[in-house]
């Protein structure tokens, strides 16, 4: 069921801007927070950089570098067991089809042999 649905990561530039730009202020606030050991300031300085890179992303968002179609939605469960319940019959199918077409390889192939003909080479 997850497989199918992964499709949309938010890989978009507004989405790359907020992930790298709080990687930066917040790594930034480690290091003052390091240098100059007040925890408090630089941690708040940090979550309003943040708050700001955040509106940021969203006014990018808004001017078309963020997701241009919907977030694709999943389906219910009742719809995903009905998609694997079809697949769990379609294996069978698939399966008898090709062992049918390698069985009239095979057969193909001996009446080849038996006219004196050689076999082809798959």
């Amino acid at each position: 069921m997850a497989d199918e649905h992964h499709e949309d990561h938010g890989n978009t530039v507004s989405a790359w801007f907020l992930t790298t730009s709080w990687i930066v202020v917040w790594t930034a606030a480690a290091g003052a927070i390091i240098v100059d050991e007040n925890v408090v300031m630089w941690s708040l300085v940090a979550l309003g950089a943040s708050v700001v890179c955040a509106a940021i992303a969203g006014i990018m968002k808004k001017a078309g570098l963020g997701r241009r179609h919907p977030r694709p939605t999943p389906p219910t469960r009742e719809e995903w067991e009905a998609l694997q319940a079809g697949q769990r019959r379609a294996e069978p199918a698939a399966k008898s089809a090709g062992a049918a077409e390698e069985a009239e390889a095979v057969a193909g192939d001996a009446a080849e042999d038996s006219a004196g003909e050689t076999a082809s080479v798959r």
